[in-house]
């Protein structure tokens, strides 16, 4: 009888945890911020917005990063100066249409970068198609989207680089304890003539119910730049998140 009351109570724990009322708006705001002086000029912010829908119909995200640095470069051997050295602004929203099994919907993507010091003065990318959440329990979550789309872009000469494209992302969640969290996310969009891969992978850690200290790596890779650019950016933020609601 013991036994029966121990697994009765267990399995209802599990299933209010796993059935805790999911908010139909989050939204987290994220910062971080470096500066020095003396021998080493820099300044260097990072920010970054992203918020969640989750509706009866509909599952959205919205995307909004953001990066500046500026640093003392030298001229020559006696003199310096400063000079912005990164200038980075994304956008990007995503809704999910639920069909009649609600992990089962379709998608309709939307974004735009500009990367000051890369070899395109724009990128943005629509697409469409198919996406699913395989699963979905009280430690992990695992969905991913395919479908095809269309790039607009222009390069650092003002050349157009527009092309048709097939994009798939994935993203992955761990609830590692009630107070860490590791997320991966990783997006491709193959064209005819470049291949554009994100990838961000973090862990986040609770300092209160609103704020939390979060470490980021980022990889950010273009197949076809030019000769005087790196294909693979790379960044390794430490910043502090709010939660709004």
């Amino acid at each position: 009888m013991k036994k029966t009351l121990i697994a009765t109570g267990l399995l209802l724990t599990g299933n209010a945890f796993a059935q805790e009322e999911v908010k139909p708006f989050t939204m987290d705001g994220e910062l971080g911020f470096i500066a020095t002086s003396g021998n080493t000029e820099t300044t260097s912010l990072n920010a970054k917005l992203s918020a969640h829908q989750e509706l009866e119909q509909w599952s959205n995200d919205f995307l909004f990063e953001g990066l500046y640095k500026k640093d003392d470069v030298a001229i020559d051997e006696d003199t310096s100066e400063t000079q912005t050295t990164a200038q980075k602004y994304f956008l990007s929203g995503q809704g999910n249409y639920k069909l009649a099994n609600p992990d089962h919907r379709l998608f309709a993507f939307g974004s735009y970068e500009d990367d000051r010091f890369s070899s395109f003065n724009y990128q943005s990318t629509l697409a469409a198609g198919w996406s699913q959440k395989l699963w979905d329990n009280e430690t992990t979550k695992f969905e991913y989207s395919v479908g095809p789309g269309y790039s607009f872009a222009e390069t650092s000469e003002g050349e157009d680089a527009d092309s048709f494209i097939v994009r798939g992302a994935l993203g992955f969640n761990w609830k590692i304890s009630d107070t860490a969290t590791f997320k991966q996310t990783m997006s491709t969009e193959v064209g005819e003539d470049n291949t554009k891969s994100k990838s961000i992978s973090s862990l986040s850690a609770k300092i209160n119910s609103s704020l939390s200290m979060k470490l980021t790596l980022t990889f950010d890779h273009n197949s076809n730049v030019s000769e005087d650019t790196e294909k693979l950016d790379t960044q390794t933020a430490v910043t502090i998140v709010y939660t709004f609601f």
